[in-house]
Parts: C-alpha cells; sequence; structure tokens
C-alpha cells in the first residue's frame, strides 16, 4: 500500500477516535510533510478536510435517522462542543444538523463517501536524473489555494501569459510553477512566473520567492498538462517511499522550456523536487 492508500485506511477504520496529521503519518510511514502532498496528489483532498467531511457526512446520516443527541455527535466528530459542531455543519452542507434531523433526508447535501483506490493504479514514470540546482529569483503572478481549489491554477498560467513580457531584469525563456509555503491543512502558494535578475524594479503586485540552491530529483511527464496529478501522484505514493530519499523543506517547481505549447498543453515539462539524503 502506498502513503495515501495507508491513510485512507486508518482514517476510514478510526473515524470515531482522535485523529491528527501526526498519528495518520505514523501509519502512512512518511513525515506529516510528505503526507499532505501524497494525500493531495493522489485524493484531491488535504488529509484533514477529508477527516472532517467524512465525519460530518457520518453525522448528517444519523441526524437524517433521527438521532435525538446532537451533544454526542459533535463529540464523536471530535468537537468540544455543541455550538462547535453546528458552526462546522452549516458551513459545510450550508444547514443546521437540526434542519437535517427535521427534514429526514439527506438526498440535498454533498455527502463526501469514502475514496476507495484501485491499487493497482500506478502511473509510471520514466527513471528521473538528479540535479544540483542554482538559487534563483522568480517573479510572477500568484495566489494562495488549496488542493480542493487547485482547478484556479490554470487561471494563474492565463494571468501570467498576460503580463510575461512585463518582468523587468527577466532571465532566459523558462517559466517556472512554484510551489511554496505549504501548511498541514494542505494551503499552499503557487506562482507561475520566470527567473529574474533582482527584485528591485518588480511591481509590487507581482509575486516573487526566492529559491535556494538545493539538491533535486527531477522528473520528466511527457503527456498533456491536463494529466500532471497522475505523475505527481506517482512521484508522491511510489517513487519517494521507495526510494528512501526525504523531501527537503524548500520550494518545489515545475520547469517550462520552449518545447512546451501554453495554447495547447503539449510539449511536456519537468518537475524538480528538493530532496535531502
Amino acid at each position: 500500500m502506498n502513503p495515501a492508500q495507508k491513510a485512507l485506511w486508518y482514517i476510514e477504520g478510526h473515524l470515531g477516535t482522535p485523529l491528527t496529521l501526526d498519528k495518520i503519518s505514523d501509519v502512512a510511514g512518511v513525515s506529516r510533510f510528505h503526507l499532505v502532498r501524497a494525500f493531495a496528489a493522489a485524493t484531491g483532498f488535504s488529509v484533514m478536510r477529508y477527516v472532517r467531511a467524512r465525519r460530518l457526512t457520518e453525522a448528517a446520516r444519523a441526524l437524517a435517522g433521527g438521532a435525538p443527541d446532537i451533544l454526542t455527535l459533535a463529540l464523536e466528530a471530535d468537537y468540544g462542543s455543541h455550538e462547535a459542531f453546528t458552526r462546522a455543519f452549516r458551513d459545510h452542507f450550508g444547514i443546521t444538523p437540526e434542519a437535517v434531523r427535521g427534514a429526514g433526508r439527506l438526498d440535498h447535501l454533498a455527502l463526501q463517501e469514502p475514496i476507495l483506490m484501485d491499487s493497482t493504479a500506478f502511473e509510471n514514470i520514466a527513471p528521473p536524473r538528479f540535479e544540483t540546482g542554482k538559487a534563483m529569483l522568480i517573479a510572477g503572478v500568484g495566489d494562495r489555494f488549496s488542493h480542493e481549489n487547485g482547478a484556479g491554477i490554470p487561471g494563474l498560467w492565463q494571468r501570467f501569459h498576460q503580463y510575461v513580457n512585463s518582468f523587468p531584469g527577466r532571465i532566459g525563456t523558462v517559466a517556472y510553477g512554484v510551489c511554496c509555503n505549504g501548511d498541514d491543512a494542505g494551503n499552499f502558494d503557487y506562482i507561475a512566473g520566470v527567473e529574474v535578475a533582482d527584485f528591485s524594479d518588480l511591481p509590487r503586485d507581482f509575486s516573487r520567492v526566492r529559491i535556494p540552491a538545493q539538491r533535486y530529483v527531477v522528473f520528466s511527464h511527457s503527456d498533456h498538462i491536463a494529466t500532471i496529478r497522475r505523475t505527481v501522484s506517482a512521484i508522491w505514493n511510489h517513487w519517494l517511499p521507495a526510494s528512501g530519499y526525504k523531501m527537503a523543506d524548500a520550494p518545489n517547481f515545475e520547469r517550462y522550456d520552449e518545447r512546451f505549447d501554453p495554447a495547447t498543453g503539449n510539449g511536456g515539462l519537468e518537475i524538480w523536487v528538493p530532496i535531502r539524503d
């Protein structure tokens, strides 16, 4: 089983018990940092948001079945009070627990069913190479994303192409998609940008990130850009766990050279993952 599968197995078997990212990552056999990315690449969810959605779904089922004690459901879902549970329930479903119990039905709710992963599903990737990357200054357009709203990243690239000729001090023709400043909840900054000589003349509304000199393992993604998540999942859930390498706490990025055609999404790209021995 890969890390995402191990995490799913443990979560589904322990929804009624206290669950922490530390505990789930221990069971999955990887670091918190690794699991957040592996789980998101495989499922499209951050770990703890999936836990929350599954717990609230099971609570909704109990309420529709007439469960009389909302506080008991709140405690079973790891909420400390009736109020905290009601707030989370309403934020997630747009309706109160009492209203669901009164209606006695679930067909109007967006329930989160258990994710079942095919253990045979594995994207074959070409053997990677190792590189020592130089320090770089990347400037571009950026935003804060979660793994649930990552579908907004293509729109960010559209904005990038409107400004691509406006970056002062640009170096070379390569474009970079940089992921940085990730947290345990699965939020991260994504910057579509280029290498620049310095930040001094950069307009204030452009995003920027310093990438340190770093050892990388570099993977090629030769298919259409729309299938990149399959390659990312194979890296995090198969190659890295089997390799013995650990990801370094540094930005990782996609590298798009002149072969990539932004109009069609074809041409391929490279995925640079920072590692420590």
